[in-house]
């Protein structure tokens, strides 16, 4: 049976984005891996005139939600109303063009997500287990993976998951954890009975080999490879529910407690946006078999984009399924993973802060180094380099040139096109093939070959500017100049057309310059897009220069980060053994008044302190010099360890220690009390 379809039996396209999880701002590598290419690909199929619909939203159930929300304080809706409303407005703000982007905590979502489990249990199409999962005695729940930690079997680290072990990368289950306990009361769980509902993915075997491996064999290499991979290990069951109260409830009869597993309820989201935008119209654009169902993920969404969401898909029986999943590699930061947990990436939000009016050079940066079949690197440095010299030089300065002299010796109008010479029928012909060349590269999703293909059209248009050097030529050939710029002219609004899905922003800037509405595909490729006489717009640079003071600005921000978690490593690192109650009621810490203070001669870190306990006044040496200057720090309340063991230092006899607190820049601070107290007052 043939389950693939050629793209001329398609009338129209839906296309779809992962949808980013709502405990979290979004960063560069979710518009690198998903976002950048989805937009490119829709605006290009808009710019054709074709049928499209381009479907976003929050994935806003799981666990990690519940965690943040325990964190903070607050419950979960409140985690997922501020970052879905932020993530949102990035997306805006960087013209990701999606026709509705909405929520999984919607009721509509609720609803579609559980007719859809009740549809499939209806039909027999899951089955039921019993299994052992931990339980919380105290908290009286079940408890999800993530809220059981304990020692990792393989390298010993006692903070892992019970879903995986971040220290060494370990994907683990809860019972494989060596001294379990719960993240609810701290206390060991116990292994208790619970009942869940299964997909047998088993049951899709063949179909998968079929649909996947013999019909989508032109996927991308490192899709097909994955897909092929997990097939080839044999699918298992995969359980639809969790115990968990946040989340789509499980429609059944005794099942309280019970809602679908986030892996189930979230791809259904694309269905239900699709029914919050289209109303009684949605059916078409997933049940229609002319309409062209696109997935636009990161490799660590492939298998429930290509394997499980399909295999649910088909079960129901009466939906399309994907015509293609060009899932993208992940992109890395400065030569290291992106980490939401490290605070090591770039975020959306804070770009915008940080670089006003510049979108299109991270769109532009990101499309240029798309991590589209391995994962690449991102550097503050190649970003100032590709817009400077490609953007600035290249592209902004063909299209700056040709204006500012159509403005000086044609008074701002495009001048009349006389004869053509040999060189611009050739580079004429070259320019009907660049439409064609760009659409063919973006439709097979190879969107840096794209890129390249419009900016080697910016790149023809310096060369021919260069060559014919109409400011020269003006002296002695005015019809010739005419004619040159004239070209030139035509050239930037084909670059107006063919830039329009890479640099949206661009593209309306350069229209507005050029005094021409939103052109179409098909009105790319030709030479006489601008009529003789048509006024054009005094010119504004395209784009501007970055300095090394603003790139130096954005290396020392992620460095701040690295030596914090550094820091932050080396405390948890640090941490010493536990004590018990009766060694730590040894220890007599009271607050006290530095009434002298000088540097100790021959050394750059000790100060000699004499300090007022309340008991006595003593002399302590420290090492605080580097930070503190004497003088400033005489009169200063602070909090001393008085029963220290005394201990000479550079011939000065120190009785106690003050207590410093250092800060992740490894400054040292003082220690002491947010009111002045009488000195010798205990702390305990």
């Amino acid at each position: 049976m043939k389950y693939k379809q050629e793209d001329n039996q398609f009338k129209r396209y839906c296309v779809t984005t992962a949808l980013p999880y709502a405990n979290g701002a979004v960063h560069i590598g979710h518009l690198a891996g998903v976002y950048v290419p989805a937009d490119i690909y829709v605006r290009y199929l808009r710019a054709k005139n074709e049928e499209v619909l381009f479907i976003g939203g929050s994935d806003e159930h799981g666990v990690p939600i519940t965690i943040k929300a325990r964190k903070e304080g607050v419950t979960p809706q409140q985690i997922v109303d501020r970052y879905h409303e932020i993530i949102k407005h990035s997306f805006e703000e960087f013209g990701i063009s999606f026709d509705i982007y909405s929520r999984t905590s919607s009721q509509i979502h609720k609803e579609t997500a559980a007719n859809f489990f009740k549809t499939l249990y209806d039909n027999g199409k899951f089955i039921e287990q019993i299994s052992e999962q931990y339980y919380d005695e105290e908290a009286k729940t079940f408890l999800a993976d993530r809220y059981i930690t304990g020692t990792c079997p393989h390298c010993g680290n006692e903070k892992a998951y019970g879903d995986q072990c971040e220290a060494c990368g370990s994907s683990l289950s809860p019972v494989e954890l060596l001294n379990p306990k719960s993240a609810l009361s701290g206390n060991e769980p116990v292994l208790k009975e619970t009942k869940h509902w299964y997909l047998p993915l088993n049951d899709y075997e063949d179909f998968m080999k079929e649909w996947i491996l013999n019909e989508h064999k032109d996927w991308k290499i490192n899709v097909y490879g994955q897909c092929k991979s997990w097939i080839e290990q044999g699918l298992q069951p995969r359980a639809v529910t969790r115990d968990l109260d946040w989340g789509v409830k499980v429609p059944l009869p005794n099942a309280e407690g019970k809602v679908l597993y986030v892996w189930f309820d979230a791809p259904i989201g694309y269905i239900s946006n699709t029914k919050e935008l289209c109303g009684d119209d949605w059916q078409k654009w997933w049940k229609a078999k002319d309409t062209k169902l696109v997935h636009f993920i990161g490799k660590d969404n492939i298998v429930f984009h290509c394997i499980i969401f399909p295999a649910m898909l088909k079960a129901e029986g009466s939906y399309i399924l994907p015509a293609n999943v060009p899932a993208n590699e992940f992109l890395n930061l400065e030569g290291d993973k992106i980490s939401t947990s490290r605070n090591w990436a770039v975020w959306l939000h804070e770009y915008l802060e940080d670089f006003k009016d510049k979108q299109d050079v991270l769109r532009y940066v990101l499309c240029a180094n798309a991590p589209e079949t391995k994962d690449n690197d991102f550097t503050w440095k190649d970003f100032q380099t590709r817009n400077n010299s490609e953007l600035v030089a290249i592209l902004g300065n063909f299209v700056n040139r040709t204006l500012v002299l159509t403005h000086k010796f044609f008074g701002g109008k495009v001048p009349t096109c006389s004869d053509l010479t040999p060189l611009e029928k050739e580079l004429m012909k070259e320019i009907t093939e660049y439409p064609q060349r760009i659409g063919s590269a973006i439709e097979n999703y190879k969107f840096r070959e794209a890129l390249t293909e419009m900016m080697n059209l910016a790149r023809l248009g310096n060369k021919y500017l260069t060559e014919c050097e109409p400011w020269k030529l003006i002296k002695t050939d005015e019809i010739r100049t005419a004619t040159v710029l004239n070209f030139s002219l035509q050239i930037c609004a084909n670059l107006a057309v063919l830039c329009q899905p890479f640099l949206p922003f661009t593209a309306e800037k350069l229209s507005k310059l050029l005094n021409i509405p939103a052109l179409k595909w098909a009105d790319a490729g030709q030479c006489n897009i601008l009529k003789a006489g048509q006024s054009i717009e005094k010119p504004e640079l395209l784009f501007e220069q970055i300095d090394d003071k603003i790139i130096e600005t954005q290396v020392e921000k992620l460095n701040a980060t690295k030596r914090s978690n550094e820091l932050q490593n080396a405390i948890v690192e640090a941490q010493k053994p536990n004590i018990n109650f009766d060694d730590f009621s040894k220890i007599d810490i009271r607050t006290a008044t530095i009434t002298d203070a000088e540097k100790v001669a021959k050394t750059k870190k000790l100060l000699k302190l004499t300090v007022d306990t309340g008991i006595d006044k003593r002399t302590i040496v420290s090492g605080i010099a580097e930070y503190y200057e004497p003088q400033a720090i005489i009169g200063k309340q602070i909090c001393v360890l008085v029963n220290l063991e005394p201990k000479e230092l550079k011939g000065i006899i120190s009785q106690g220690m003050i207590l410093m607190a250092e800060n992740a820049d490894g400054s040292l601070h003082f220690v002491q009390p947010s009111t002045l107290i009488k000195n010798g007052s205990t702390i305990s």
